[in-house]
């Protein structure tokens, strides 16, 4: 049907006339997200730590404590993104993806070395490096995809941000599926693939992604939600999948086939963004055929091109970054990253998120071992692991579209979906806490869920509060609080009380631990008072969290999106004046193509004051 389209123009004009459309496809914002899916669906992989942790264990000889210190470092590269905020400041996001692909081959493709044994056993600060450097090109990926599309439309942060963030929890169970296919069962190969398949994606689509003018378009919001139904379409094959995969033992083409349908969900959203680029294409086309009516025709054509007159030359008063600090603007102005790093709010923020986001990521990055401790078959972590991606997947997709929702129509403030998040994240860790029978699939879905929905909503709420002229950074400076709350959360106490449980019951077995052997721990009381220890923090975060809803409840109620909307039909009417002061001076073929683009984008711009 779109072919037929194509079909007039002479001898030679439809195949020209199909170019020119890929080329729109190719260079239109559409396919920038479509290529920002596609690079956050595998640029989670450090959510699958649990998958290989227990083969790193054992084959470098380490105990839990150990352990979860690569863990940390692991959770350190990939949320301490701050220096790719920075390059992305002054850079093109190409630049910043390029870095990251480089960094993600580097990192893993040394840690499969070592653990496979081609390389000598490195000393565990090597080891803490390469899954730094690894995990880092995440950070790296979410500056350059991510943010870029948060910049591209704004005034859908929301679900641009829970979209986006959702397929990179659900790339676990994406490149499980991808991994089995490849490798069958063999965890060494999984560190293998996370090392090129990422690298590969993010190298293909390096100059999709980048900054385009903002332009509203009506159906902006509709377009996503149909995004959004096409990845829970993926994400509930996923599901079954892991049911089924879960009860019978799949063969290799087995899962080569799983992994063909997956891979064709990724690219189903190919056919939202050609259809609206065809819709763009044939707006353009009724705007040459109805030119007359659409040239703008003033009695007095040059106001709107006549500037006033310039006020008289002042001098402008210098004034030290470091003199208004602590005198940031109002809530939603663009704020200096100084002026966000010590305010109040980001302090609140980086407090709750810490707690939060730290005692879900100590369960996540646990799941292997807290699920051998209680007896469970190997074969249920994958699915452990899977519930979470899954999970994760929704969380931050009902968070990101859910908050969007209730903000605009409701005015209920992000920072109290966050603390009902937190809220509802303790009752993941008590179960993991009291071990009831099989309640560990019922937590790694709370704690998937909540891992998730806690990060749109910081992100988003960082962009209202303090603009987004620094947001690549402030983006990534509020990620911290996810490796500072592991260290806290996940080595110096789970690993600790894990390793002196377990050593607890080594003496009463009456043997000693020999040189090389991995240190373990079976039984309820393995993780019980680390994961006491943790509800209590995140109690404390929902409490914290409390403060920033009180200090924001008024930003929220007013329009928070008001000055996009200004500016976008800024660009309109300064669109429409340029035209009309350069009628006389344009050449007619170039006026007509001018005439017509000002026409399509007005023709998808609409205002919802």
């Amino acid at each position: 049907m779109v072919v037929a389209q194509f079909s007039g123009g002479g001898r030679g004009g439809g195949w020209k006339e199909m170019r020119g459309f890929g080329l729109q496809v190719i260079i239109g914002r559409w396919f920038m997200v479509f290529a920002s899916l596609l690079i956050m669906a595998v640029a989670g992989a450090t959510y699958m730590f649990s998958l290989y942790s227990n083969d790193i264990k054992k084959s470098l000889g380490y105990d839990q404590t150990t352990l979860n210190l690569l863990s940390f470092f692991k959770d350190l590269g990939a949320n301490v993104g701050v220096i790719s905020g920075l390059i992305n400041e002054v850079t093109p996001p190409w630049v910043v993806l390029s870095i990251g692909a480089i960094m993600n081959f580097f990192g893993y493709f040394m840690m499969w070395l070592a653990v496979t044994g081609r390389i000598a056993k490195p000393p565990v600060w090597q080891m803490c490096l390469y899954i730094s450097i690894g995990a880092n090109s995440q950070s790296f990926a979410n500056t350059g995809a991510l943010v870029t599309c948060v910049k591209n439309f704004p005034e859908s942060r929301g679900s641009v941000l829970g979209l986006l963030k959702g397929y990179v929890g659900l790339s676990g169970a994406i490149m499980t599926q991808i991994y089995h296919a490849f490798y069958g069962d063999n965890p060494e190969a999984l560190i293998l693939l996370i090392a090129w398949l990422p690298a590969v994606v993010s190298f293909i689509f390096l100059r999709t992604v980048r900054s385009i003018k903002i332009v509203r378009q009506a159906n902006e919001l509709k377009v996503f939600y149909h995004l959004l139904y096409i990845s829970l379409g993926l994400a509930g094959f996923l599901m079954a999948l892991i049911i089924v995969q879960n009860r019978l033992n799949f063969t290799r083409i087995e899962y080569f086939g799983s992994a063909s349908v997956v891979t064709l969900l990724l690219f189903i959203p190919l056919g939202i963004v050609i259809r609206e680029e065809f819709n763009l294409m044939k707006i353009k086309r009724k705007s040459l055929d109805d030119l007359p009516q659409l040239n703008v025709v003033t009695e007095n054509p040059l106001e709107l091109v006549t500037a006033p007159e310039d006020p008289p030359p002042q001098t402008e008063k210098h004034v030290s970054c470091m003199e208004n600090v602590f005198k940031p603007p109002d809530r939603g102005e663009d704020y200096t990253i100084l002026q966000a790093l010590f305010s109040i709010d980001m302090l609140i923020l980086f407090v709750a998120t810490t707690c939060g986001v730290g005692g879900t990521l100590t369960a996540i990055d646990n799941l292997g071992q807290i699920g051998a401790s209680l007896g469970y078959p190997s074969r249920a972590t994958t699915t452990f692991v899977s519930l979470v991606s899954i999970w994760n997947y929704l969380g931050r997709v009902v968070s990101g579209f859910a908050s969007e929702v209730l903000l605009r129509k409701y005015k209920i403030p992000r920072p109290l979906l966050l603390t009902i998040v937190l809220l509802l994240s303790c009752v993941g860790h008590i179960l993991i806490a009291f071990a009831v029978p099989n309640s560990l699939y019922f937590a790694s879905v709370i704690i998937g869920f909540c891992f998730g929905a806690q990060w749109p909503l910081m992100f988003a709420i960082i962009s209202e509060i303090f603009g987004l002229k620094y947001y690549s950074t402030l983006y990534n400076f509020g990620a911290v609080a996810s490796p500072v709350g592991s260290y806290i959360l996940n080595v110096m106490v789970t690993g600790k009380l894990y390793d002196k449980e377990a050593r607890k019951q080594l003496e009463a077995s009456g043997r000693s631990r020999e040189e090389g052997e991995d240190l373990s721990c079976t039984g309820v009381h393995c993780y019980r008072m680390a994961f006491i220890i943790i509800t209590a923090a995140t109690f404390f975060g929902c409490i914290v969290s409390l403060i920033l809803v009180f200090r924001t409840r008024k930003f929220y109620k007013g329009d928070i999106y008001k000055k996009f909307r200004e500016e976008a039909k800024a660009a309109e009417i300064g669109m429409t004046s340029a035209e009309n002061g350069r009628d006389d001076k344009r050449p007619p073929a170039e006026e007509v193509e001018h005439r017509a683009t000002t026409a399509t984008v007005a023709a998808t711009t609409t205002t919802t004051d």
